[in-house]
């Protein structure tokens, strides 16, 4: 699937648009843009610039209530706090006084600032997903030696969510869809630097993708099932701890990721 990045005049447009609705307490210029980042990310972003703003260490509030001033649900929070964390920009402390604290920005957290904050030209949509290619491999054989049986079953449960966006021929929500499940691939790795560098790539490439279209000559209905069939075979070759088999995958995954498909 050919990504295209989305214009300067896009962004602005969905930014004015936003205008009309009051922002929850932590601001976000493309709050609930269409095709922009999603809700969980928006609020990790607001999250973000909060502890951007203070001290290392400091308190920036429970999670009820940083989910609170975010307007977002339980489960939307709970992935922002997922991204928080694997980009190192708060810690979790548990028990009385605990909650979100401002963590230290380390060499890695600024590297992962530094790819998110690329304005994201169709030039660096396409260095970003040659870069983030080039690190799958890494990221599938660490998966293969530190998956758990837990990991596993998230990995079919985004599994699952694509192949719902496949029946329903949701080319963009299958990307969607996609990207979790490689997110959740890089939650596994026990390389802080790997996850940090792949999730920013990750993100910068899911922020200016406007829409996703199949190789030449190739119906979109059928491309998805493809993709879908080659992801559940990866991941049944992660269960199955057989390396051979799902280096080839990834191989493959990676020459058409490359050519234009996701």
């Amino acid at each position: 699937m050919a990504v295209a990045a989305r214009s300067g005049d896009a962004r602005r447009e969905g930014a004015d648009a936003g205008r009309g609705v009051d922002p929850p307490a932590l601001r976000r210029a493309e709050w609930g843009q269409a095709g922009g980042a999603s809700r969980a990310e928006a609020a990790a972003d607001a999250v973000a610039e909060l502890a951007a703003r203070v001290a290392p260490g400091t308190r920036l509030g429970t999670k009820e209530e940083l989910r609170s001033r975010c307007g977002v649900s339980v489960g939307t929070f709970n992935e922002t706090l997922r991204l928080l964390q694997v980009r190192g920009v708060v810690t979790v402390q548990r028990g009385p006084g605990g909650g979100l604290f401002a963590a230290e920005q380390t060499p890695m957290t600024r590297l992962a600032h530094s790819v998110l904050a690329l304005d994201a030209s169709p030039g660096d949509v396409a260095q970003a997903l040659r870069i983030r290619n080039a690190l799958e491999p890494l990221l599938w054989q660490d998966a293969l030696w530190h998956a758990s049986p837990a990991d596993i079953k998230d990995l079919r449960v985004r599994l699952e969510a694509m192949a719902a966006a496949a029946a329903e021929g949701d080319a963009g929500e299958f990307v969607r869809a996609n990207w979790r499940l490689h997110a959740r691939v890089a939650d596994i790795t026990p390389n802080p630097l790997l996850c940090s560098l792949y999730v920013a790539l990750l993100e910068l490439v899911e922020r200016h993708a406007l829409e996703v279209r199949p190789q030449a000559g190739v119906p979109l209905a059928r491309h998805i099932r493809d993709r879908w069939r080659l992801h559940a075979a990866m991941v049944d070759a992660l269960d199955e701890r057989d390396e051979e088999t799902l280096l080839r995958l990834v191989a493959e995954h990676d020459t058409a990721t490359a050519v234009g498909g996701e």
